[in-house]
């Protein structure tokens, strides 16, 4: 079969790579893709992510079998819709149902009337409001932007000040949907799931996403500066809990509102004092998750959403390495950074995988704020990490920085 994977950045990357894997694809093509992902996929950079005809027509064309959509923005603005109409099966979740993700607030009141378990929260529609609240609110206090952030929109404030401060940033306007949640203490961990309709299918392996900037959870959020996997200091239990408590009620709650799910859910969890609650929900795969999931999957991913889509029994079958993986990214980011930085060393064979690299000629310069994945793979998640970190030994540039602590909370 043809399979067009709709993205560019690292999860598509590896996304790509995994499905050249498979004896069921014959041809792999991606929209826009980016250099890298030319050794797995047919690259088509002349077309955009947003640019919905152009790519209904070239699925046509192109007799494409399968659609895989990576990033949030092509679901949240109906490119699943248009290519369903257009009779081209779709691994990603309609326009509709991936208010999951793109909307803060649809998610919330969706757990609060099926008794999810989540952060207590509220929610203020302007400016002024905002500021009233965080006069008397509990701290710390987290405040989300209601809408699609790239993982930036989320911010935590330790006190009146940083709330202050985190007010005006997100209402750049006097009007507007910002939640304010409740702090919850704990340790986070990302669960992919499998989900058509009421048939929800958990990963039994699951990974730790770091996003702040920098070591010890300190700095700004990021989209995700590392991931590692499996993680083996949460226990069978709690992944258990999180499925029966979470991953199937969201399940049924989507199918019971009139909303039809195909995809993959991700859902970013913290373990608290009452058991595995929802920080938020993803509708695809996060990034940095994916590149290491995908990379100690051994099944087979296309028969995977095959089985899926027909809700027979899938059965994932993972190596006994752990991985490990270390993003590099632009200095400033995420705030103000440089591109066009000369980036060189690494190879093209797995172990890397690109999210912001462009090849001018004959050289890879950064053309993002994550630019590239360093990966590794032990027998441990200790021997994975260091390999993980030779791999980052190998990368020549000046222009970025990376986190040192990748994984540490397994090593503890």
């Amino acid at each position: 079969m043809k399979v067009l994977v709709i993205g560019a950045g690292g999860r598509e990357h590896v996304i790509a790579h995994k499905l050249k894997q498979s004896p069921l694809v014959n041809e792999i093509f991606a929209i826009p893709g980016n250099d890298a992902m030319s050794k797995v996929a047919q690259v088509h950079s002349e077309i955009a992510e947003t640019e919905h005809e152009q790519i209904v027509a070239f699925a046509q064309q192109h007799g494409i079998t399968w659609a895989i959509i990576g990033p949030e923005q092509p679901l949240t603005e109906g490119l699943t819709d248009k290519l369903e109409a257009a009779q081209i099966k779709v691994f990603g979740p309609n326009r509709a149902a991936a208010q999951i993700e793109g909307s803060k607030l649809f998610a919330k009141e969706l757990m609060k009337k099926y008794d999810i378990p989540t952060a207590e929260y509220t929610q203020i529609t302007n400016k002024q409001d905002a500021l009233t609240y965080i006069q008397s609110c509990e701290y710390p206090v987290v405040l989300k932007k209601d809408g699609l952030a790239a993982g930036k929109g989320v911010i935590i404030a330790e006190s009146y000040e940083e709330a202050l401060s985190g007010v005006e940033e997100l209402y750049q306007e006097e009007e507007g949907i910002v939640v304010f949640e409740q702090f919850l203490e704990g340790e986070e961990f990302s669960l992919m799931t499998f989900v058509n309709n009421d048939y929800a299918v958990p990963f039994d392996c699951i990974a730790q996403d770091h996003k702040r900037a920098f070591d010890g959870d300190l700095g700004p959020n990021t989209g995700g500066m590392g991931a590692y996997c499996p993680v083996p200091h949460i226990e069978d239990s709690i992944i258990k809990r999180t499925n029966d408590e979470i991953a199937q009620p969201i399940a049924k709650a989507l199918v019971n509102e009139g909303y039809s799910f195909f995809g993959v859910l991700y859902i970013g969890a913290i373990i608290t004092d009452e058991g595995p609650k929802v920080i938020e929900f993803n509708a695809r795969f996060g990034d940095p998750e994916a590149q290491v999931l995908l990379t100690r999957m051994e099944s087979d991913l296309m028969q995977h959403i095959l089985d899926l889509e027909a809700k027979k029994p899938i059965q994932f079958q993972w190596k006994v390495d752990s991985v490990v993986g270390v993003m590099l990214a632009s200095k400033g980011y995420p705030a103000n950074y440089e591109k066009g930085k000369t980036v060189s060393g690494f190879d093209l064979d797995g172990q890397y995988f690109v999210s912001g690299l462009k090849k001018e000629q004959d050289i890879y310069v950064t053309s993002g704020g994550r630019v590239i994945l360093a990966l590794g793979e032990g027998k441990d998640i200790a021997s994975a990490k260091a390999k993980a970190y030779e791999a980052v030994d190998k990368i020549k540039s000046n222009a970025l920085f990376y986190r040192k602590d990748i994984s540490d909370k397994a090593l503890k």
